[in-house]
């Protein structure tokens, strides 16, 4: 499966690309409102030099003309943009239309498998059901992602499913169990990831124990110098 980070701060992008497990990057306005001193644009143009990955680059307009306007424009910014459409009406529509045009999209705000058969349907290369936020209304976020997943590969659409709105790390192991393609997680839930208390607790043992091994070794070249 693959991880995207969710973010558009990219320092946090730079330190997980080093780790060499970003396979992509998404973002959205209210990510984007978190940085500072930089158009959305400049932060894209940034992201997409950072990784050869999908970056998904949302759009705010309402109607298809105004998403397609958008949509056109993000992908001149770099080869490796992904259009990001909310799931509408009008956004089915631009999918449609941009899909035409050669040009990725990232279906977002899905909470149903029916509307990822729709979005796969209309043409979108990705589909982002959101699970955190599902969860939050009481029902089973994951169950959407199974779904979809079985429909895809049943079906054979050209479309992955994005596992999105991830708040903790069994969020992770769930999608991919449930054969999810990709799932983007902020950059805390990657350190979450990769920490467990008994790993932790076990470098340290092995660093002490080399120590004393080492200084023990030491003690004795010691003394059979002096012998």
């Amino acid at each position: 499966m693959k991880l995207f980070l969710d973010t558009a701060d990219i320092e946090e992008i730079r330190t997980v690309h080093r780790w060499g497990v970003l396979d992509g990057v998404t973002t959205n306005p209210t990510l984007f409102g978190k940085t500072k001193g930089m158009t959305y644009d400049e932060v894209l143009q940034e992201i997409c030099g950072i990784t050869s990955g999908p970056v998904s680059a949302e759009v705010v307009a309402e109607d298809v003309e105004g998403m397609l306007t958008e949509g056109r424009h993000f992908a001149k910014l770099a080869d490796n943009i992904v259009v990001k459409v909310p799931m509408s009406e009008t956004g089915l529509e631009a999918i449609s239309r941009l899909k035409a045009e050669g040009i990725r999209t990232n279906c977002t705000l899905v909470f149903t498998a029916n509307q990822g058969l729709l979005a796969a349907k209309a043409g979108a290369s990705l589909l982002s059901p959101f699970v955190g936020r599902v969860d939050d209304i009481n029902e089973e976020g994951m169950t959407v992602v199974r779904e979809l997943a079985e429909i895809i590969r049943f079906y054979e659409y050209d479309s992955e499913v994005l596992t999105a709105s991830v708040r903790h790390p069994r969020h992770i192991t769930e999608a991919a169990l449930a054969g999810s393609h990709i799932a983007t997680l902020p950059f805390k839930v990657f350190q979450q990831m990769v920490h467990h208390p008994l790993t932790d607790k076990g470098i340290v043992q092995f660093k002490r124990d080399w120590e004393a091994a080492r200084a023990a070794a030491d003690e004795r070249a010691k003394a059979s110098a002096r012998a």
